[in-house]
């Protein structure tokens, strides 16, 4: 299948999942990432949760981080719809949504450092690493050139083949299910 079918597929899925089967598959997913290496991990950049779109609840990982790897300093991102960009930002707890119903940081400093793991959003993702987003390039621009670990979250299993990745796709390192990590 290619792209735009995913999208609209996976769309469809993510929509019919009960709040429960998000939360159950999101604790799931933090029992997978807590068995990650994190011992060259000082930055982590994360992405924060569409609730709306049935995104499984990073907001988990977060909470696991500040307890059990507090020396990690936590990065979340604001997206920029106009340039298609994102900016950078420490993690805190003040928090706003977006006129894209989108949480963001309310901090407007921006961390220019070095990061070492993305957590990255995604509708699918196949077997060579590729995924597919919601279409608008964000994460492919800001991971172009990075060599931070790519991590994927799904709720779902690989897809087999996306028919049409385009040349800037950026592939991930490992995508977490809820029933396995899958390194690619």
């Amino acid at each position: 299948m290619n792209k735009v079918e995913i999208r609209k597929q996976e769309n469809k899925r993510r929509k019919e999942l009960s709040p429960e089967q998000v939360g159950s598959w999101s604790e799931k997913l933090l029992e997978k990432f807590t068995a990650l290496d994190f011992s060259v991990v000082n930055t982590l950049h994360i992405f924060l949760p569409i609730a709306e779109k049935n995104e499984p609840d990073t907001f988990l990982l977060i909470e696991w981080l500040k307890i059990y790897q507090p020396q990690i300093q936590i990065v979340v991102p604001r997206a920029d719809f106009k340039t298609s960009l994102m900016t950078h930002h420490l993690y805190t707890e003040d928090l706003l949504k977006s006129s894209f119903n989108i949480l963001e940081p309310v901090a407007k400093e921006e961390y220019q450092g070095d990061i070492d793991m993305v957590i990255v959003p995604l509708l699918a993702f196949d077997d060579r690493g590729y995924r597919v987003g919601y279409g608008k390039g964000f994460y492919d621009r800001f991971l172009e050139g990075l060599t931070a670990k790519k991590v994927g979250l799904s709720f779902f299993k690989s897809v087999g083949t996306i028919a049409d990745p385009h040349e800037n796709d950026v592939r991930l390192d490992l995508c977490i299910t809820p029933e396995e990590i899958i390194y690619f």
